[in-house]
């Protein structure tokens, strides 16, 4: 079980890479400008996905900074620190993967979300709903490119990263 977390894990970094090369070329106008998504614009999609990412591998790990229980806060304001922060996030995500023997994914872990509501899921299950929330907003991330600038952003499909596509 554990190889197919680290195979997530993996996907996601090399992922979030291709998808923030292309929107650290993007004039800023573009990058902040509403297209629709449920956070508003690039910008604010990607402080989404970093907050929530750190807020549940602070659920998961008891460790990590303290956050906004906002959902749409925003982390950072300029993108060159937003992706530094992003590429940091995506290692301590491997690192947490790595970690884990087969057992750990099976532990019970118990939480609060954002309204203090509390349950309780074991780590695989937990892991799985990170790194599909991951992939949903990146998705949104992905269609904002093409929006915004009309040519066809870089191909964030797994299996292009099972042939050996680069990451930037």
């Amino acid at each position: 079980m554990k190889v197919y977390f680290q195979q997530l894990a993996k996907y996601n970094q090399w992922a979030n890479g291709r998808l923030y090369a292309a929107v650290l070329e993007l004039p800023n106008e573009l990058y902040r400008k509403p297209t629709g998504v449920f956070f508003g614009s690039l910008h604010g999609t990607l402080n989404h996905l970093l907050l929530t990412d750190r807020l549940w591998l602070k659920r998961l790990r008891g460790i990590g900074e303290e956050l906004p229980n906002q959902l749409n806060a925003v982390l950072f304001e300029h993108r060159q620190e937003l992706a530094e922060a992003r590429a940091a996030e995506d290692k301590r995500i491997l690192d947490v993967i790595d970690g884990c023997q087969d057992v750990d994914l099976t532990k019970m872990i118990k939480y609060a979300n954002t309204s203090g509501k509390q349950f309780e899921a074991p780590l695989s299950d937990l892991l799985i709903h990170v790194f599909n929330h991951q992939t949903h907003h990146r998705g949104q991330a992905h269609s904002c490119l093409l929006i915004l600038t009309g040519k066809e952003p870089p191909s964030l499909d797994l299996l292009a990263m099972q042939r050996g596509v680069p990451s930037p």
